[in-house]
C-alpha cells in the first residue's frame, strides 16, 4: 500500500458500551492514529445489545437497522466535530456487533449494524463483517487483532499485545516470531455484568478498579477456575461473550454474589481475568518476551493493570498500557479495522491464519459501495 489511505475504524465491543471511532492515516507499515473519539450507549441499548443473542428475528432485524442508522450518526457527528471532512475519506471499516459467536468445526458468527446505512449517508465505501471468510476457510473466525500486531511489530523485539474487552485476548510478534494469537479468557465481561447487577443498574463497571481494590480476592477460587478446559486447549481458540454471562457469576461464585459480599467477588473476578492472562502468557510466550502491552478497556483499570503485572513479576516481564506508546486503549481495535478495511478494499489479504487457524490467508470482508455522490 503505497499510497496514503485515509480510513476511519469503527468498533463496538463485546462490553457493548459504546462505538469508538479511530481516524487513522495508513501507508505502507506505518499506521496513525489522528483522531479518536469514544460515543457511549444509553444503558437500555447496551441491555438490548447484549439481550441480542436471545431475540427473534424480528427484533433482531430491527436492532441491526437500527445500529446503522446510529452508527451512521455518530460517523458524521466524528467527522463534524473532529475536522475531518468525508471527501477526505477512502474507506470505512466497521467490525459490527457481536451477537454470537460459536467457533468450531461447523462454526458461525453473527456481526450486526447495518452498513449500508453507513455507506449511504457518508457517501464512503465500508468494509464490514470480517469475520465469516475466516470461518469459511477453517478458521475460528477470531481473534482478528493480530494481523494488525504483525504489522506494525512484526520487525521488532519479541512482545506481547493483550487486548482486554469483554473478553481477553493476546498476540505475539516480533523478529524470528510467526506471529499468532488466542483468546486469553474473561476480559471486562464478568467484572461489568456483577457491577450491574449489584447496583442494580446504576452502574455498568468497576471504575479505576474501586469495588475491586476494596476486597480480597478468593485465589482457591481463582485457581480452581483456570483449570477449565478451555485454559488447556492449544491455540488457535477463541471466546464468545456468552461464555461469562450472569448465570456464570452466579454458578461459580453463588456464596459471594450479595451487596454485602460484592468488594470481595469483584476482587476475585479482576484476579480471574489478570491470572487468566498472565497463564496464556507463561504458557505460550516465545522466548526472549519481556513485555506485555495492553490495549482495550481493561488497559483503564489500574487495579487490573496492577494484578496482572504482580502476576508476571516472577517471569521477568514488564506491563503496560499502549496510551504510553502514544495510543488510546480504545483506540486500538477501531485502528485494526480501519487498517483492515484499507486492504481489502485493494484485494489485499488482512487476517493472520497463524492466530485463526484458518487454511491460508484471505481477504476478509464485504464491500458496501455508496451511491456515487460524496455528501459534504
Amino acid at each position: 500500500m503505497e499510497k496514503t489511505v485515509k480510513a476511519l475504524g469503527l468498533m463496538s465491543g463485546t462490553s457493548a458500551d459504546g462505538l469508538s471511532v479511530a481516524y487513522c492515516e495508513i501507508k505502507g507499515r506505518s499506521l496513525k492514529v489522528l483522531k479518536f473519539a469514544n460515543y457511549a450507549y444509553p444503558a437500555a441499548l447496551q441491555a438490548r445489545i447484549i439481550a441480542a443473542k436471545d431475540m427473534r428475528a424480528p427484533e433482531l432485524s430491527a436492532l441491526n437497522s437500527g445500529l446503522g442508522r446510529l452508527w451512521a450518526d455518530m460517523v458524521r457527528k466524528f467527522c463534524r466535530d473532529k475536522g475531518v471532512p468525508l471527501k477526505s475519506l477512502d474507506v470505512i471499516g466497521s467490525h459490527g456487533q457481536t451477537v454470537w459467536h460459536a467457533p468450531g468445526k461447523k462454526g458461525h458468527t453473527l456481526q450486526i449494524g447495518d452498513p449500508a446505512f453507513l455507506a449511504e449517508e457518508t457517501g464512503v465505501p465500508v468494509v464490514s463483517d470480517f469475520r465469516p471468510a475466516d470461518m469459511a476457510a477453517g478458521g475460528e473466525g477470531a481473534p482478528l487483532v493480530p494481523f494488525m500486531d504483525e504489522y506494525l511489530y512484526g520487525g521488532g523485539a519479541p512482545v506481547a499485545l493483550q487486548n482486554i474487552g469483554g473478553v481477553g485476548n493476546i498476540a505475539f510478534a516480533g523478529r524470528g516470531i510467526k506471529t499468532f494469537g488466542f483468546d486469553t479468557g474473561p476480559g471486562n465481561s464478568l467484572m461489568d455484568t456483577a457491577v450491574c447487577e449489584l447496583s442494580r443498574g446504576k452502574l455498568s463497571y468497576d471504575r479505576n478498579g474501586a469495588w475491586a481494590a476494596a476486597g480480597e480476592p478468593d485465589m482457591r477460587k481463582v485457581r480452581a477456575l483456570l483449570k477449565a478446559p478451555f485454559f488447556t486447549r492449544r491455540p488457535p481458540k477463541s471466546l464468545d461473550r456468552s461464555e461469562y454471562t450472569l448465570a456464570f457469576i452466579k454458578r461459580n461464585f453463588g456464596p459471594l454474589f450479595s451487596r454485602r459480599r460484592s468488594r470481595d467477588l469483584l476482587a476475585t473476578l479482576n484476579a480471574f481475568t489478570a491470572a487468566s492472562i498472565a497463564l496464556a502468557f507463561r504458557d505460550r510466550a516465545p522466548r526472549g518476551t519481556r513485555e506485555l502491552i495492553v490495549a482495550g478497556g481493561g488497559a483503564l483499570n489500574p487495579v487490573l493493570m496492577d494484578a496482572i503485572a504482580a502476576f508476571l513479576l516472577p517471569l521477568g516481564a514488564r506491563v503496560r498500557s499502549c496510551a504510553e506508546l502514544g495510543l488510546h486503549p480504545l483506540a486500538k481495535e477501531p485502528a485494526c479495522f480501519a487498517l483492515l478495511a484499507a486492504l481489502a478494499l485493494r484485494g489485499r489479504a488482512n487476517h493472520c491464519p497463524s492466530a485463526t487457524g484458518a487454511r491460508s490467508a484471505r481477504v476478509l470482508g464485504r464491500v458496501s459501495a455508496p451511491y456515487p455522490r460524496r455528501h459534504i
